[in-house]
């Protein structure tokens, strides 16, 4: 095992394995968070995109996945259900269309998803305020980070480092602290 990087950094075998981890673990959270979503989050979203045009169920699935980067496919099983229950409670109408259903919003539907407030379920913003992958994606950023440093860094840099990520610690434990 090396010591220390040709650049100076310990990036020895061991971080290696660490980043490749660190990876992994990434790319885990991805498969599995990336594509659910939380109670409500995709009645938000079809409303949303309701407000915006009329469209058919697989279209709100492909304009989700494509508005959230990728990060958020639903599954029809849980778009075409929340599409029916909106449709009996008459938040919604469908119309045949080339033998597909075309979904508009009723005028309920319209009041509703004009008294949603803050950002669509896909956007950064709903992420950063608390949306279904935020804190493991904030997380596994934040290790990467480390593993970048940890790879690449000088042993001062590691040091400083390990600093900022013990401050981080002791500040989310202080967040579960309060009242």
């Amino acid at each position: 095992m090396r010591a220390s990087s040709p650049a100076g950094g310990y990036g020895g075998n061991s971080l290696d394995g660490m980043w490749q981890a660190v990876e992994e673990l990434r790319s885990r959270i991805d498969r599995r968070m990336g594509t659910r979503a939380g109670k409500g989050e995709v009645r938000a979203a079809v409303l949303a995109l309701l407000a915006e045009r009329p469209m058919h169920g697989y279209q709100i699935i492909r304009e989700i996945e494509e508005r959230s980067g990728g990060s958020w496919k639903p599954s029809a099983g849980s778009v075409y259900p929340t599409l029916q229950l909106l449709a009996d409670e008459g938040s919604i109408s469908a119309e045949e269309s080339n033998g597909r259903k075309i979904y508009s919003l009723a005028e309920a539907g319209r009041e509703e998803a004009a008294g949603r407030h803050g950002a669509a379920p896909w956007d950064p913003a709903a992420a950063a305020s608390g949306g279904v992958t935020s804190l493991p994606r904030a997380g596994m950023e934040l290790a990467q980070a480390a593993a970048q440093v940890g790879r690449t860094g000088s042993a001062g840099q590691v040091q400083q480092a390990v600093a900022v990520l013990d401050e981080a610690r002791r500040r989310l434990y202080a967040i579960l602290a309060q009242d």
